[in-house]
């Protein structure tokens, strides 16, 4: 028989003792039992793994999880990409020197596999040499041979170049044909380069897909396609026909300065937020700004003779350092 008011008897208990009111918690106490709140929190987290981690917000342009894009909103973003780029190079024009269409023809042939600026550093002795299509068809294979060896393949553009000039002297009287159908049917003379002497010599509206056009309108989701005529297709059905040979300049302008192919300049790129592969390139601002090339890198272009609103320093000649 337990003892009245024995150990473990809860009933034993006096009822008239007092009851103990709890000690009021100071600041101090609270603050440390906060801590250890947030503490546990986040151990509890760490063990949890990062699925539990919050979330990043995805950055403007990232390639964020969204339903898929409609045809309509994608016209829209590529035209306000135009618009933008507009703004960003009001000076964009051909980064090849040249006076006429023939000059323009032959730069381009020339163009195929190297820099426009190597070109431009090789054109001044080669014009001296052969000012009309009538002299360079007459050219000595050779001679013509060490003038464009700066620029590579100097033995098939040869070739190319001795070609075009005959067929002009003989076919078009000396003079470069202003419509496609009859350009492409020069040696060496392609859809692309046929499209930059219209939009450039003749004014005559064409798209350049070139590789840096085309690696932007991919990364930009204007098109999937790889073919340059597919390309040149699906652009062309986005904008409208006055906007196709200035849409090229500023298209390839952006490619040489910012979005390039191996370390697009990401985190400096002003269209940056209408882009959906936003991410590919470096993104910081400071590392990003190291990229940029030409003009927006403070360095020269590529022209020799650039146009008078052109805002960067002209190209050196060849061998001028």
């Amino acid at each position: 028989m337990k003892r009245e008011g024995s150990e473990g008897d809860p009933g034993s208990a006096p009822k008239s003792a007092p009851k103990q009111e709890p000690k009021p918690k100071s600041k101090a106490n609270a603050k440390a039992n906060a801590n250890a709140k947030a503490d546990a929190k986040s151990l509890a987290n760490a063990k949890a793994g990062p699925t539990s981690q919050a979330k990043p917000v995805p950055k403007a342009g990232a390639n964020a999880k969204a339903k898929p894009e409609s045809h309509l909103a994608m016209v829209r973003r590529a035209r306000r990409i135009n618009r933008e780029l507009a703004e960003l190079y009001p000076y964009a024009h051909p980064e090849l020197d040249f006076r006429n269409a023939f000059e323009l023809l032959v730069a381009t042939v020339l163009s195929a596999q190297t820099t426009d600026l190597r070109v431009n550093q090789t054109t001044p002795a080669l014009f001296a040499a052969y000012p009309t299509p009538e002299d360079m068809a007459a050219a000595v294979p050779e001679e013509m041979e060490e003038i464009i060896r700066p620029t590579g393949f100097f033995r098939a553009k040869t070739k190319s170049l001795l070609g075009l000039s005959a067929a002009l002297r003989d076919n078009f009287d000396g003079e470069v044909p202003g419509r496609l159908e009859d350009l492409v049917t020069l040696p060496g003379v392609g859809r692309k380069t046929a499209n930059v002497v219209l939009g450039n010599a003749f004014g005559v509206p064409g798209i350049t897909v070139d590789t840096h056009f085309g690696r932007l309108v991919r990364r930009w989701k204007w098109t999937e396609q790889e073919d340059p005529v597919k390309v040149e297709a699906d652009v062309a059905a986005i904008f409208p026909k006055s906007e196709w040979t200035m849409l090229s300049h500023r298209v390839v302008f952006h490619g040489r300065r910012i979005c390039h192919a191996r370390k697009p300049a990401c985190g400096a790129c002003p269209i940056a937020p209408l882009c959906p592969s936003y991410g590919e390139g470096e993104t910081d601002p400071e590392k990003a700004r190291k990229l940029l090339k030409y003009e927006m890198g403070g360095r020269p272009g590529q022209r020799l003779s650039p146009p008078p609103e052109y805002p960067g320093a002209p190209a050196p000649a060849l061998g001028a350092g």
